[in-house]
């Protein structure tokens, strides 16, 4: 037998404690959750929807207040990437001529997401023509 520190093998395998039952199961189970959780985070990264993000705007009944005319919108993001900075663009042509324009940025729009707004005009939006669309956006 070999001599280490004054104890030999023998005793340092007498001295230390068998792994009671309760403690193999404790370890079993620790180690299935931790298996599961890698499995599911590999899954889901090998599953994951990598297309660009896919917005589109649609407007709502257009109100009247104040003598101000509101037209509300929603935004969706269909794709599967998220979009930071959505940029969405009204433009209010009244007999071939850009009468106004406004401009609303959203922050984020995760895969989908759904954002609403409204743009505020002085002209009745009724008579002319309402353009609202997505300009821009940016991958975060």
């Amino acid at each position: 037998m070999t001599q280490t520190n004054g104890f030999t093998d023998e005793k340092k395998e007498q001295e230390r404690p068998k792994r009671t039952p309760a403690e193999w199961l404790t370890f079993g189970a620790a180690s299935f959750i931790l298996a599961l959780v890698v499995s599911l985070v590999g899954y889901i990264w090998l599953n994951e929807n990598h297309q660009p993000p896919v917005l589109s705007v649609s407007n709502k009944t257009i109100r009247e207040a104040d003598g101000q005319f509101y037209v509300p919108f929603e935004v969706v993001n269909t794709g599967g990437e998220t979009a930071e900075s959505v940029q969405v663009m009204a433009q209010l042509q009244i007999n071939g001529e850009v009468e106004e324009t406004g401009d609303i940025q959203i922050d984020f729009l995760s895969s989908g997401e759904k954002e609403q707004g409204a743009f505020i005009f002085r002209r009745d939006p009724g008579q002319g023509q309402l353009t609202i669309r997505v300009t821009s956006y940016k991958l975060p």
